[in-house]
C-alpha cells in the first residue's frame, strides 16, 4: 500500500531528526574531546602534578605528569616527570607500572644525574612485593637481583648503603623458604631431601640467621637414617661456630644424651673431644 504524503513527509522528517541528532552528537563528543586536551605551560603542568603529589592523589599525579611529557617532550621537565611519574606509580602500589616506567627511564637516560634512583627505585618495587615464605619466592629473587645490581653500579651511595641492608633481609627470607621446604619433607620422613634443602641454606645464606636451625635440621636427620658419624660431626660445627645458641644445645643433647651446660667439653678440650671423635 503506498504510504500517504503526510506519512512520507513524516518519515522524511524523523529520519532528518535522527541524522541531524547523530550530527549533533558528533560534533558534542568532539567538541568535549577537543575541550579535554588543553596545551598548558610545563611549569603550570608540573606544578599540577607536585601538588597532587603532595595531597596524596598518586593516580592523578601520574597522569599529570605523562601529560608534562606528552605536551611538552623535549623539554628539561618532560625527563623530571618520567621520573615523578614512575614515583607516582610506585607511591600507588601500581609496582608494574612503575617498573615499565623505570626501565624506559634507564634506557632512555643512562647518563642521568637521578639514574641511581631509578636503579634503586625499581629495585624497591620489588622489594615491596615480596611475599610470605609460603608463597612462590620469584619476586623475591628479582628484588634481591636489583638491590644488587643498585650496590654494584653506585657503590658509596646513600642508595647502595640501604640496599645492602634489604640484601641481608631479602636473603634471610630465601633462606627461610628453604627452611620451610625441609621442615615439610622432614615431616613427610623424606629425610635426604630435606638434608639437601637445609644444606643449600648452609652452602647460599651461609649469613642468614637461618643456618644454626639448618644445622640442627639436619642433626635431626642424620639421626632418623642412623648416620652418627655425620650427625656428631655436623653438631661439632654447629658448636664450633654458635656456642651458646639455643640450636646448639638442643643438637648437643641429641647426639650425647645429656642436657647441655656450657662450658661443653666433658671428653676433651676441643669441640670434636665432647663427642668423642677424637
Amino acid at each position: 500500500m503506498p504510504i500517504s504524503p503526510p506519512m512520507r513527509f513524516l518519515s522524511a522528517a524523523v529520519l532528518a531528526f535522527g541524522l541531524a541528532g547523530f550530527l549533533g552528537g558528533c560534533s558534542s563528543t568532539k567538541d568535549k574531546d577537543k575541550d579535554a586536551y588543553q596545551e598548558r605551560p610545563v611549569e603550570e603542568l608540573y606544578n599540577s602534578a607536585m601538588n597532587s603529589l603532595s595531597r596524596s592523589e598518586y593516580k592523578t599525579a601520574a597522569k599529570e605528569f605523562d601529560e608534562v611529557e606528552r605536551q611538552h617532550p623535549y623539554s628539561v621537565w618532560a625527563t623530571k616527570a618520567q621520573l615523578m611519574a614512575a614515583y607516582a606509580q610506585y607511591q600507588n602500589s601500581k609496582f608494574d607500572e612503575a617498573i615499565m616506567a623505570l626501565d624506559r627511564f634507564i634506557q632512555l637516560h643512562p647518563g642521568h644525574r637521578d639514574i641511581a634512583y631509578a636503579y634503586y627505585l625499581k629495585a624497591l618495587c620489588y622489594y615491596e612485593q615480596i611475599a610470605d615464605v609460603s608463597r612462590d619466592q620469584k619476586i623475591t629473587g628479582q628484588a634481591l637481583d636489583s638491590l644488587q645490581e643498585v650496590v654494584r653500579r653506585f657503590p658509596g651511595t646513600k642508595y647502595a648503603l640501604d640496599a645492602s641492608m634489604k640484601i641481608d633481609l631479602t636473603r634471610d627470607h630465601l633462606a627461610g623458604k628453604e627452611m620451610a621446604i625441609g621442615r615439610y619433607y622432614q615431616n613427610q620422613q623424606q629425610y635426604t631431601a630435606a638434608i639437601n634443602r637445609y644444606r643449600t641454606v648452609l652452602d647460599d645464606y651461609q649469613t642468614t640467621t637461618h643456618v644454626p636451625e639448618a644445622m640442627h635440621r639436619m642433626i635431626e636427620c642424620y639421626e632418623a637414617l642412623g648416620l652418627e658419624d655425620a650427625a656428631k660431626k655436623t653438631a661439632a660445627v654447629l658448636g664450633y661456630n654458635y656456642p651458646g645458641n639455643i640450636w646448639y644445645e638442643d643438637s648437643y643433647t641429641l647426639v650425647t644424651g645429656e642436657k647441655a651446660d656450657p662450658p661443653y667439653g666433658k671428653k676433651g678440650s676441643s669441640w670434636l673431644g665432647w663427642i668423642g671423635l677424637e
